[in-house]
């Protein structure tokens, strides 16, 4: 699972940037080793972390300096899902939701979740049917039922939703 992004380095002592991708920061905290890479990631282990301005610092073992920490930049960094934040019971990853299949709550396929937007207020789930591409909220009054084991998703369409 993705929990950031390494931006750039930061001063001379090997230290990171870390774009975060995660809502729970503190996890850096407590993670002994983290891994580093999209396509092949590696464990690494982490040396130190601090907070600096709102941002996550890393020192990452292997890369004592700034040029060496240059070479991370771009970086994803991720955890195993074993590792990750416990969820509240009505909590799920984003990523579970890519290829479920969504339903109203008359039984009509609307297409299946292709992506997942991430705006401020809730995030938006992109629907792709045969015919069109929907836009859903994330809201309560819309979703109803998330069943990962059997892959579907039921919502409200609210009026005009699906228009």
């Amino acid at each position: 699972m993705a929990v950031g992004r390494i931006s750039r380095p930061h001063g001379v002592q090997g230290e990171v940037r870390v774009e975060l991708l995660t809502d729970h920061p503190e996890r850096f905290e407590w993670l002994e080793a983290i891994y580093v890479g999209e396509q092949n990631p590696r464990l690494v282990p982490i040396e130190s972390v601090r907070h600096h301005q709102g941002v996550v610092l890393l020192k990452l073992a292997g890369y004592p300096s700034r040029t060496e920490a240059e070479l991370l930049r771009g970086e994803l960094l991720q955890v195993l899902e074993a590792d990750a934040v416990p969820l509240a019971e009505d909590e799920y990853y984003l990523y579970r939701l890519i290829g479920v299949a969504v339903y109203t709550e008359d039984g009509k396929h609307l297409g299946r979740i292709s992506e997942i937007l991430e705006t401020g207020a809730n995030n938006v789930f992109v629907v792709e049917g045969e015919e069109r591409q929907y836009l859903l909220p994330d809201i309560r009054d819309v979703v109803k039922e998330i069943d990962l084991e059997s892959g579907r998703m039921t919502i409200h369409p609210m009026p005009g939703l699906l228009d």
